[in-house]
């Protein structure tokens, strides 16, 4: 049993911090007292939160745990599976390290790897967030994620998406993922940048409608969740039709895709993925990649509208979520926190406003009992040294994360000299 005193309390729905304790017993949030009223259990140990910010574990809305930070799609159907399945677990561990105690996967490089990984974690064999397992890439042929095109001799176990080419065989695919045990099917509705001359860019709708219901109808039969890439207008507008949750990137959509998803915002996520086009717009050359006039100038064009499309979203009451493609060579595993300053110097959020979308907002996507500090909600806690609704940076460093609790357990117990903690039994 711990009970956090004197704590300046950011619970994921309030407007404003305020000063209190939070009593912990077992996995769950018991109590929450707000001052003047005070916590008193017996053999509670104790947790000074003088100075500190005590907050929810952040949620991760867009995870590529299996992402090695690659610069070519093909280092990860190169990288052997024992391997992968390494770096995985390492990957975890890492985004717990930094205060996320919850992800919501965006696609396993490899099959089963988000499976494995998540099964490892609720059994305690290895520390990691909360993870809602996600299938490989789905794809039309022609299309992101399509490495190869000897479909009969690449093993399944190593390819980086699952291509498919009607509705059947997207039927096909999700069936078999959810068969392996998958929280989430993942399909690619539009094109993306690099894939240009295959008519496959990102303002291309490169699926049927047919096929992404298929999909959905799939999903909804099973309990699972539809995550989509989306970045032209016309997948957006075709994933809001059949009931996609949550919408990656979006960052090319006109006045009537940001009606539909206005009109559909109790049901669905957008995430916007702001961090990896901001990286490759101001931060490829520092990771040797260098863009030629052409290229810059397009990844400029959709970065602004991307940014100017979200803040229309935000003014429009869209629930927008922090997560952004993580795990890619300019924007690697670990800064993912970073995202949170880009929602407030970027997106138009206040500090507020992007903790809360970074905590209760993904706790929603997640369908889990998380992300607000409320008697009952699960245990997962950061005792931050610092005011993150003054400097939202502070968040990107874990130095400053002087506690992390996971399940009401510490993954970073509070030291005597961080900071002037305490940790004694009252």
């Amino acid at each position: 049993m711990y009970l956090f005193a004197d704590a300046e309390i950011i619970d994921g729905v309030a407007r404003a911090p305020y000063t209190g304790d939070v009593l912990v017993e077992g996995a769950r949030i018991k109590r929450v007292a707000k001052s003047p009223d005070r916590i008193s259990v017996e053999g509670a140990e104790v947790v000074c939160g003088g100075g500190c910010a005590l907050m929810p574990g952040l949620v991760e809305a867009h995870a590529h745990l299996s992402f090695t930070n690659m610069q070519d799609l093909f280092e990860s159907v190169r990288l052997p599976v024992e391997e992968h399945l390494l770096a995985t677990i390492e990957n975890a561990k890492l985004l717990l390290d930094q205060g996320f105690t919850s992800c919501f996967s965006a696609a396993a490089a490899k099959p089963r790897l988000d499976v494995v990984v998540r099964n490892a974690i609720n059994a305690g064999r290895i520390p990691g967030p909360r993870l809602r397992a996600a299938t490989q890439e789905m794809t039309p042929s022609g299309n992101l994620g399509d490495l190869d095109t000897d479909y009969m001799t690449l093993p399944e176990a190593v390819r980086f998406t699952v291509t498919c080419d009607s509705p059947d065989a997207f039927r096909q695919a999700c069936r078999r993922a959810a068969r392996n045990g998958v929280d989430t099917f993942k399909v690619n509705v539009s094109g993306d940048r690099g894939f240009e001359e295959w008519g496959a860019g990102p303002d291309a709708t490169v699926i049927t409608d047919e096929e992404l219901a298929a999909v959905v109808q799939v999903a909804r039969a099973r309990g699972k969740k539809v995550a989509a890439h989306a970045t032209s207008a016309g997948s957006v507008k075709m994933c809001v039709r059949h009931g996609v949750d949550v919408i990656y990137h979006a960052a090319l959509c006109d006045e009537e895709a940001l009606d539909m998803l206005e009109a559909a915002k109790d049901r669905v996520f957008v995430a916007p993925t702001v961090g990896f086009p901001y990286t490759l717009v101001h931060e490829a050359q520092d990771f040797g990649v260098e863009h030629d006039d052409a290229t810059q100038a397009s990844l400029e064009s959709e970065l602004a509208s991307l940014i100017n499309g979200v803040r229309a979203m935000r003014e429009r009451g869209i629930r927008v979520l922090p997560g952004g493609d993580y795990g890619l060579f300019c924007n690697p595993q670990g800064t993912n926190a970073r995202d949170l300053a880009h929602f407030v110097n970027l997106l138009g959020y206040s500090p507020m406003e992007a903790i809360q979308a970074g905590t209760a907002g993904g706790a929603a996507l997640m369908v889990m009992d998380v992300g607000q500090i409320r008697e009952g909600a699960l245990a997962d806690l950061l005792l931050v040294r610092g005011d993150p609704i003054a400097d939202i940076s502070i968040l990107q460093d874990a130095d400053r994360l002087i506690g992390i609790m996971k399940d009401g357990v510490f993954h970073k117990a509070p030291r005597a000299d961080t900071g002037g903690m305490c940790l004694a039994a009252e």
